[in-house]
């Protein structure tokens, strides 16, 4: 991308930024109009892609957008003080609720790049997401207290399960044509954990935690 974008008002890049998330949350990926998208953030199709090249380039930084700005806002003092896997978890899930709830888009654009398939940005999408899903263990839960854990747990494990969990509850949504419900969603997420703790935790700490 051009990084003149950067040089632009924070308004008027926040209004483009909108503008496409938007766009690309309410259409499949080769249906978003970039005409809609300019016409949404009130610049030129021509100034658009003079920030951003071609449409892929606006998918994959908005994508990139998203993703900074849900860390920025889950990563904060409280976060940093919890020591428990699942609390770490659980408390995760409750931020992004927040930041979800006050903005529908975002939820339904991470929809969108999650099942991309087959489309011009699957491909870079799917190593994103398989990075940040690596970079998000590595960096966040290698400082936790492991000693409700059972001897050989492999914690890597136990997350890429709860997000596979993730996966297919949303899959089976989006093959019924059912709406992802957060509330619920987060309703089955609990009863995960709960159901993983008995599996992984020693027992005396089942008894108090389950």
């Amino acid at each position: 991308m051009n990084e003149q974008f950067f040089s632009l008002p924070e308004e008027k890049q926040q209004r483009i930024i909108n503008a496409a998330m938007e766009v690309f949350a309410c259409n499949e990926y080769k249906r978003a109009s970039t005409d809609l998208i300019a016409a949404k953030a009130e610049v030129s199709k021509g100034l658009l892609f003079y920030y951003f090249h071609n449409k892929k380039e606006l998918y994959l930084y908005v994508y990139e957008y998203v993703a900074r700005v849900m860390k920025a806002q889950i990563v904060n003092s409280e976060f940093r003080k919890i020591k428990d896997f699942f609390e770490l978890l659980e408390y995760t899930a409750e931020e992004k609720v927040k930041i979800l709830e006050k903005n529908p888009y975002i939820m339904d654009f991470a929809v969108k790049t999650f099942y991309s398939d087959k489309e011009e940005v699957s491909d870079a999408l799917q190593k994103s997401t398989t990075e940040h899903v690596a970079g998000a263990y590595q960096e966040y839960f290698e400082q936790l207290d492991l000693y409700k854990f059972r001897e050989g747990t492999d914690l890597t494990y136990v997350y890429r399960m709860l997000v596979w969990m993730a996966d297919g509850y949303m899959h089976e949504l989006k093959m019924s044509g059912k709406p992802i419900k957060i509330t619920d969603m987060m309703e089955e997420f609990r009863r995960w954990v709960t159901m993983m703790k008995k599996l992984v935790y020693k027992e005396e700490y089942q008894k108090t935690d389950s």
